[in-house]
């Protein structure tokens, strides 16, 4: 149990940072439909689980040796999170409710959108190669060959762990975004996160 421990570990000193799916996934959350958290949740978890294992299998050592691939997910992740964050900005300036009346369709992230959404920030950001297949996969291939296997159930238990956790329990949150004011801050919080990632995509720092 030491090394599925460890792996957990490994894994949520990871994900946990702040960035681009953990402020989606933490916006459905607060939302509060279980219609499309449920399945983005899934997404972020299962995602993570392919490139852990990707990584253990030797995915790594392709990625370094055609490293095109990453400066091409980079363009389009930089492009992709800068819109994103300028239209969580554009979500400040007019600020939606939780409160007694239930929020207009519009206001909410339908299914389709949320997938779509949340698939392009996990797979068009590239540091998720360089930290879940290159670094997590490095340090699995470290461990002994029975221990490894149990390193990366652990890694991955920690993705379910936390996405689960951040997008269930965010609807505690619920009372606190029934004022306008309070998703005017999520927003504008969201908007600098996601173009600050985007222009150090684009810069890539």
């Amino acid at each position: 149990m030491i090394p599925a421990l460890l792996g957990l570990a490994t894994g949520l000193s990871l994900i946990i940072a702040i960035g681009a799916q953990n402020a989606f996934v933490l916006r459905l959350g607060i939302e509060g439909r279980n219609r499309v958290i449920l399945p983005v949740v899934a997404i972020c978890a299962l995602s993570d689980a392919v490139l852990i294992l990707a990584g253990v299998l030797g995915l790594g050592a392709l990625i370094r040796a055609a490293p095109i691939t990453l400066v091409i997910i980079r363009v389009l992740g930089a492009g992709f999170l800068i819109v994103y964050g300028l239209l969580a900005a554009r979500r400040a300036i007019r600020p939606q409710s939780l409160a007694a009346e239930p929020v207009s369709a519009s206001a909410k992230t339908g299914l389709g959108v949320a997938v779509a959404t949340v698939l392009a920030l996990t797979w068009l950001n590239p540091h998720v190669y360089l930290d879940t297949v290159l670094f997590l996969g490095s340090v699995a291939s470290q461990q002994g060959p029975a221990e490894r296997w149990w390193w990366v159930g652990g890694a991955m238990a920690a993705s379910v762990l936390w996405f689960s956790a951040l997008g269930f329990g965010a609807r505690l949150l619920r009372p606190v975004f029934a004022r306008p004011s309070a998703w005017r801050v999520l927003d504008a919080s969201i908007a600098v996160v996601m173009v600050a990632l985007g222009i150090r995509l684009a810069l890539g720092l």
